[in-house]
């Protein structure tokens, strides 16, 4: 248990010099020995940190030269409410976003049965490509009603913060969501946006996001490059399991 103990933390030690940067993409890590003098641990503690770090993908050693970082990977929440910037940035990367369509359009019958809005009510859209150090990672589409968030489009969302945004000027605090994970195909539109080679997989998040009130302010889908995310949580055992609410909606991927 002891040596379990250390290599853990020795590997949560690495783990954390690549999530702030001192260790890049492609940096040579020191050698067991060098690491071995650093963390006064044994070599075979060594090796286990580094096995644990290599499985979930954040170095790999190559035989007879050393051990690499790999391409990095984002970790990401999925059991509190932040907003991509606000979290990624808590993380000390840098977000930029393009934004590829910002509009009113009408409320078809999936967005009025999921935003609670009479059909054709006007939804602002907004369809971002966001990027993390530079680097295509994510497409997130959020619908919201315009009736909560009038004039919100004269906001240049490729700087600013959509939450910031509706906290700051619209009184709407996001409090609680509804969302589901799962793995997909991407699209054609949606690899080229992301650099992607295809076949090539992608995480894709469906979220509604409720303030405290219960009111239902956004409908969002995103797509993740589920080559530089890892999702996590914290789990507790329970007495029991409660009904699902959450209904899945289509992805439209025509407005790409």
């Amino acid at each position: 248990m002891m040596t379990q103990a250390l290599y853990k933390q020795i590997a949560e030690s690495i783990l954390g010099q690549i999530q702030e940067g001192k260790l890049q993409p492609g940096a040579r890590l020191p050698s067991e020995h060098a690491l071995s003098k650093q963390y006064q641990a044994g070599r075979n503690t060594i090796r286990h940190a580094l096995r644990d770090l290599a499985t979930q993908g954040y170095v790999e050693s190559v035989q007879g030269v050393g051990t690499f970082v790999t391409e990095t990977h984002f970790p990401k929440t999925v059991e509190f409410l932040y907003g991509f910037s606000q979290e990624m940035a808590q993380r000390g990367k840098q977000v930029t976003s393009k934004l590829l369509e910002a509009s009113l359009i009408s409320a078809d019958p999936v967005l009025a049965r999921v935003l609670r809005l009479q059909l054709g009510a006007e939804v602002v859209f907004l369809n971002r490509l966001r990027e993390v150090d530079q680097k295509p990672a994510a497409i997130e589409r959020a619908y919201l009603p315009h009736e909560f968030c009038l004039g919100i489009l004269e906001h240049d969302f490729s700087k600013e913060s959509l939450y910031d945004v509706l906290a700051a000027q619209y009184n709407m605090k996001p409090d609680h969501a509804e969302q589901e994970i799962g793995a997909e195909l991407a699209t054609p539109q949606v690899a080229k946006l992301m650099g992607l080679v295809q076949p090539a997989s992608v995480l894709v998040i469906r979220r509604e996001t409720r303030t405290a009130d219960g009111r239902v302010i956004e409908y969002v889908e995103s797509e993740f490059r589920a080559d530089r995310f890892r999702f996590y949580t914290n789990l507790k055992a329970s007495a029991f399991s409660p009904a699902a609410v959450f209904q899945r909606f289509p992805i439209d991927t025509g407005r790409e």
